[in-house]
């Protein structure tokens, strides 16, 4: 029996204190769809998403969460290895931080439809996937566990977080985003947007939660990029798309999962992990 204190759960996440200072980020192998919580797991989905942030935190020269992936004097579970991080306790700042390459997703919809917060300065004439001449912030705030994120003005921003830390929020996640996309398309990976999560740690503004993996970033194969087309991704969409074709209503509880489609969507985050650190995921595996 886990002995540390239970302190909140997301909808991928287990969150527990291990001492005043520090907590034990757990990624479970949940798949949500449309904020539902799906009753059928990906098997070592949590453990891409810890190996791919702690290859980013290593990456980049920012100031992060992360203490160690050490689980010797806590006398977890087995299952815990490969996908548990001690990290630093950070007061979190409640904004979204999205930066888009492309134009897709909600903000291509929002862009049809005639525009708002995040496409208002987009020209006109724009494609479906089109690449954006200059990377865009759109902030969202970060919402309660079942509810909408919802994009803010720039306006709406700055009055939720100040004028000095937007600018910091805007420069440090466009900074990383294009280092980050820089990376992954020497790898033929295109990074079409993320979204990163900021706290405050010693007064420091600190990169938190995970960072740059499938389930907070939209990663496209290059070879397979068209512009006015959907494009397939290294995510999820896997599974939106079968629950899509079975009529079902977004409403819990979802249909069960195929075998297929669960070995399928595993495939398809294990592809994403090997394609951007240039390691093989059974070598991950074995190394936790």
């Amino acid at each position: 029996m886990l002995a540390l204190p239970h302190v909140a759960s997301g909808k991928v996440r287990d969150i527990y204190e291990v001492d005043s200072d520090h907590y034990l980020f757990v990624a479970s192998d949940r798949i949500s769809a449309y904020d539902v919580v799906l009753g059928d797991g990906i098997p070592d989905k949590g453990r891409v998403l810890t190996g791919l942030s702690l290859h980013w935190f290593d990456l980049l020269d920012v100031p992060n969460h992360l203490v160690s992936t050490s689980l010797s004097d806590l006398h977890v579970p087995d299952d815990f290895v490969g996908r548990s991080m001690i990290v630093k306790r950070a007061d979190v700042i409640p904004m979204e931080c999205v930066v888009r390459g492309y134009l897709y997703g909600s903000s291509w919809r929002e862009y049809k439809a005639g525009g708002g917060p995040t496409t208002e300065h987009l020209p006109d004439g724009l494609q479906q996937a089109d690449l954006l001449t200059e990377p865009i912030f759109t902030p969202a705030t970060k919402a309660e566990q079942g509810d909408h994120d919802e994009n803010l003005t720039e306006a709406g921003a700055r009055n939720l977080v100040g004028d000095d830390l937007y600018e910091q929020l805007k420069t440090t996640s466009i900074d990383i985003y294009l280092r980050a996309a820089e990376f992954a398309r020497a790898r033929g990976v295109l990074l079409a947007d993320t979204k990163f999560e900021f706290g405050m740690v010693d007064g420091q503004v600190t990169l938190i939660d995970e960072v740059l993996t499938p389930d907070s970033s939209r990663y496209w194969p290059a070879d397979q990029w068209t512009p006015g087309t959907t494009v397939p991704s290294y995510d999820k969409q896997y599974v939106r798309d079968w629950l899509d074709s079975t009529g079902w209503d977004h409403s819990p509880l979802a249909p069960a999962l195929p075998t297929d489609v669960i070995s399928n969507t595993r495939a398809k985050y294990v592809e994403a992990y090997e394609r951007l650190t240039g390691q093989n995921f059974d070598d991950y595996l074995e190394s936790s």
